[in-house]
């Protein structure tokens, strides 16, 4: 229930009643301070209201951000306080320092000289500067003192952001693991929270990934298929049943199933290799969180940090075999022979794959569903009799190769040649050790 106080006296025709929403941060670069923690935060705000505010109140809510920086308003207990804020729930707003509020500069000074005048709500900062912008708002509009302090609070942001990153690229750049969750099929070592260590109940899913895609022609999406048909969870479900908080992001709610995205980015994963491999997105700027990705030459890639669970071979196959555009036919889970490499010897776009009588042609993509090219086709059991016969002929070219090599050294003007560049290696030959006698002597 809303705490609710009686007036004991007042200044600039308050309303009938303060809503006050009190609203607490912790963040991750306060450490374990005990100053900063939420409890103390809470008693503090308690205290001050307790004591400072005279007119009467009710607390109407605390919204608490924990373990979350300043620097934005995307905050989920700030944004539902600015939602209530905005729906006239609160018209009061509480919180023990500007910087547990703010960290960015121009926030600041939005919420203050803006938002908050906007919405007729009073805004407290307990410690220093001390801000009341019902008592004394002058200060927020006309003074420095504010906007320098968070100048301050921002720049302060922006150094710690620095050196977190510098220490954490240190740490990718050593190839130690820095991720809060091991990717699938690995876990981390519990001696060594850096160092990843095989997961001997997820890898076989990992290795049979490979060898489905690699050596047996399974597509990505015949992989998806085979791995929901067999009931085996996806790698989210598999590490919330391993009492990890793990949530995939971006991937919105979780059906425990496979699916095409997820199997392929274990296929391009070269962490299975036994390299580390991290850097691959960055956040923009200490204010602006979104996630961008990093070129690949730019990756900080160390290998053998720890145990393989695929070869390097079959890894490198499956990188090759990812470039092509190999998909299965409607209703098959393995690939054609042909699937991904014929292509239009006019237009060079990807020929499609169509059936007719019991057989198999192919067909120009682009002529049969833009009108783009000319029309033509070519059938299956043709092109497989020709891909025979030119790998007949590379076989027996291979073959013949020793005895062409000894019949062009046999030729007549090879043979001269070959006689005339011997004559001038012995005659420098000589040369060469009579210079030698001459120097000795």
């Amino acid at each position: 229930m809303p705490r609710i106080r009686k007036a004991e006296g007042g200044s600039k025709s308050p309303p009938a009643i303060w809503n006050i929403g009190m609203y607490i941060r912790l963040s991750k670069e306060d450490g374990n301070e005990e100053s900063r923690s939420v409890t103390n935060q809470r008693k503090i705000l308690d205290d001050y209201i307790a004591e400072a505010i005279t007119d009467p109140y009710s607390v109407v809510a605390y919204y608490i951000d924990d373990g979350l920086t300043g620097t934005d308003d995307t905050r989920d207990g700030f944004a539902r306080m600015i939602r209530d804020m905005e729906a006239g729930r609160i018209n009061c707003i509480v919180c023990k320092t500007l910087s547990r509020a703010f960290r960015n500069y121009a926030d600041q000074g939005r919420y203050l000289e803006e938002v908050f005048p906007k919405y007729g709500v009073r805004f407290i900062s307990v410690g220093t500067p001390h801000v009341d912008s019902h008592t004394d708002s002058d200060s927020i509009q006309n003074g420095m003192e504010i906007p320098l302090n968070g100048m301050l609070n921002d720049r302060y942001a922006a150094k710690i952001s620095a050196d977190v990153r510098r220490t954490l690229d240190n740490k990718r750049a050593r190839g130690e693991f820095i991720g809060a969750f091991a990717p699938y099929g690995y876990k981390k070592d519990p001696d060594d929270k850096n160092r990843l260590i095989v997961d001997e109940d997820a890898a076989p899913v990992v290795r049979s990934i490979f060898q489905w895609f690699v050596w047996e022609g399974y597509s990505k999406n015949g992989i998806v298929k085979k791995l929901n048909q067999s009931g085996e969870p996806n790698p989210e479900t598999y590490k919330r049943r391993q009492g990890l908080r793990y949530q995939n992001p971006g991937a919105g709610a979780n059906d425990g199933l496979w699916g095409f995205g997820t199997v392929s980015a274990i296929l391009q994963n070269r962490v299975y290799t036994g390299a580390m491999v991290q850097g691959r997105n960055r956040i923009v700027s200490y204010k602006v969180h979104e996630q961008t990705r990093v070129p690949e030459d730019e990756w900080f890639v160390v290998p053998d940090r720890h145990e393989a669970v695929i070869d390097e071979e079959t890894f490198f196959k499956a990188q090759t075999l990812h470039r092509k555009d190999t998909r299965t036919a409607p209703g098959e889970r393995k690939l054609r022979l042909f699937s991904g490499l014929v292509r239009c010897y006019d237009c060079h776009k990807a020929m499609h794959r169509k059936t007719a009588r019991n057989l198999a042609y192919f067909v120009c993509r682009t002529y049969r569903e833009k009108s783009g090219c000319t029309k033509h086709s070519l059938r299956e059991d043709a092109l497989e009799r020709a891909v025979l016969a030119a790998l007949q002929a590379q076989i027996a070219l291979a073959d013949s190769l020793p005895e062409e090599i000894e019949r062009v050294r046999a030729a007549p003007a090879v043979r001269r040649e070959a006689a005339k560049m011997g004559g001038a290696l012995r005659q420098a030959e000589k040369q060469l050790r009579q210079t030698q006698s001459a120097s000795d002597s």
